[in-house]
């Protein structure tokens, strides 16, 4: 009844990887999944604004760099780095954290009022909310041929 919920082909693939590269190849692979060069947005339309999430956790809000040139919005942080200092000299046993910059550059459309972007960051995500400008209404008006 259940035989074809689970591929065979799948599953020995993950094995023979765990067995011939070790657990590090798994977790590469699945990390370049995650990780393909970008870090993952979720970008959604209401009708007054634009919001788009960004997921970053671990960080403060200090590190991000949010700007506006020439309507390309541009998001980006650096991880601060590890510093170790004399008094309190760490031996890392394993570490398998790994400190990534970002950068994420998106156009806006002639709808986004971009004086009116706000950003907030909570619970690993950075949530930039990019209110639409009013539009004018449209006027329906007869032209008279002469």
């Amino acid at each position: 009844m259940y035989r074809n919920i689970i591929q065979p082909k799948v599953i020995n693939g993950f094995f023979d990887d765990l067995l011939q590269g070790g657990i590090h190849k798994v977790w590469n692979e699945a990390d370049n999944l995650i990780n393909n060069g970008h870090t993952p947005v979720n970008i959604q339309e209401t009708d007054k604004a634009y919001e788009l999430s960004v997921i970053a956790p671990g960080l403060s809000k200090e590190v991000f760099k949010i700007n506006v040139d020439k309507n390309v919005l541009s998001i980006s942080y650096q991880h601060p780095e590890d510093k170790a200092t004399p008094e309190n000299e760490t031996k890392w046993l394993r570490k398998e954290f790994k400190n990534r910059s970002f950068k994420r550059s998106f156009t806006l459309n002639e709808k986004t009022d971009v004086a009116g972007i706000t950003a907030k960051y909570t619970d690993g995500i950075l949530t930039l909310t990019l209110s639409k400008k009013e539009q004018p209404a449209v006027t329906v008006q007869e032209i008279v041929v002469d």
